[in-house]
């Protein structure tokens, strides 16, 4: 029995690619940022865009699209210009989020079941017309993960090494929030909006165990998530479970199988030369802001410079000293 002669399989798989696909590449900015759990939280106010729609007959997918990106634009402001912290905002996005759209799927007199499939997913039933909004959406978030890398990067990995860059560092976070909040709504048919966040945060964990720099990072991580997606649907296919728990699943067995690997990579790496030659460069005092903290398994390459030892990454080198680190 051929998986393909089915057209709701086709589907399926088509959908579990591109989500598999969109998902890492948003969650890899994320990851950098500290901010794994974001997806979570715009998955929870992205039910209050499914009740919206429920209640004015639009379809949810649109509806939790044009919520979570306001939702996402709102709580990146309220971190960047207010006193509220990262973890904080998330909270906001949690509780918020997930009350609004219980009440406001009730008001459209939406069952407990239509709710269920949104939260846990519901691959198998999606139309047509639902394959070709995730095949739009996530080519577009995959196009600006990829093609704006470097920048997205940078505002990632030091805020304040892009601002002296001349980046416009706003405007990146404000788009890796967008991009997050889109993809949510591309994978809550697929997995769902419980489950959505790691898809976007699991296949990086087990990139980051296999992959040195980002690029390979974010290359793995994509693959790595597509594989999981349509092994998920295959599976739940032939074993009639869950597509969407097994879709995590499967991707959390990736992260166990790959983390002694990466283990054992890590200390061959720094056993076998931990150091590098210095070239001699000249220091720069940087008032301390850095957000990575450098250590031997932080993945960055060490060299010994005199009395202390630098970290190389992104181009440049960080050694702490005091109230401010180095730059090269």
């Amino acid at each position: 029995m051929s998986i393909l002669q089915y057209d709701f399989m086709v589907r399926a798989l088509l959908a579990a690619l591109f989500t598999g696909l969109a998902a890492p590449a948003v969650g890899t900015y994320l990851v950098q940022r500290r901010l794994a759990l974001m997806g979570d939280g715009i998955g929870h106010i992205a039910v209050t865009g499914v009740g919206l729609g429920l209640l004015t007959g639009q379809s949810p997918v649109l509806t939790a699209v044009i919520v979570t990106v306001l939702g996402a634009t709102l709580i990146e402001v309220v971190r960047e210009r207010g006193r509220t912290s990262g973890d904080v905002a998330l909270a906001l996005l949690f509780y918020g989020g997930i009350a609004g759209g219980v009440l406001v799927i009730g008001l459209a007199g939406g069952s407990a079941q239509t709710l269920q499939s949104y939260l846990f997913g519901s691959i198998t039933t999606v139309s047509v017309t639902d394959v070709w909004t995730v095949i739009a959406l996530a080519a577009g978030v995959v196009f600006l993960a990829l093609g704006l890398a470097p920048q997205l990067f940078a505002v990632c990995q030091d805020e304040d090494y892009a601002k002296v860059a001349g980046l416009p560092v706003r405007f990146y976070n404000l788009l890796t929030s967008v991009l997050a909040a889109v993809t949510v709504t591309v994978a809550m048919r697929t997995v769902g909006l419980l489950l959505v966040s790691a898809l976007m945060v699991v296949p990086v964990a087990t990139a980051q165990q296999l992959t040195k720099g980002f690029k390979a990072t974010i290359l793995a991580a994509m693959g790595l998530g597509a594989l999981a997606s349509l092994g998920g649907v295959v599976t739940s296919f032939y074993v009639d479970v869950a597509p969407g728990a097994t879709i995590v699943l499967l991707a959390l067995a990736g992260f166990a199988a790959a983390w002694p690997v990466g283990s054992l990579l890590r200390h061959r790496r720094h056993a076998g030369a931990p150091f590098e030659v210095d070239p001699g460069l000249p220091h720069l005092s940087v008032p301390e802001d850095h957000r990575h903290t450098h250590g031997v398994d932080c993945g960055h390459v060490a060299v010994r410079h005199g009395d202390h030892v630098d970290y190389v990454h992104d181009g440049h080198r960080h050694a702490h000293h005091g109230d401010h680190y180095d730059e090269h």
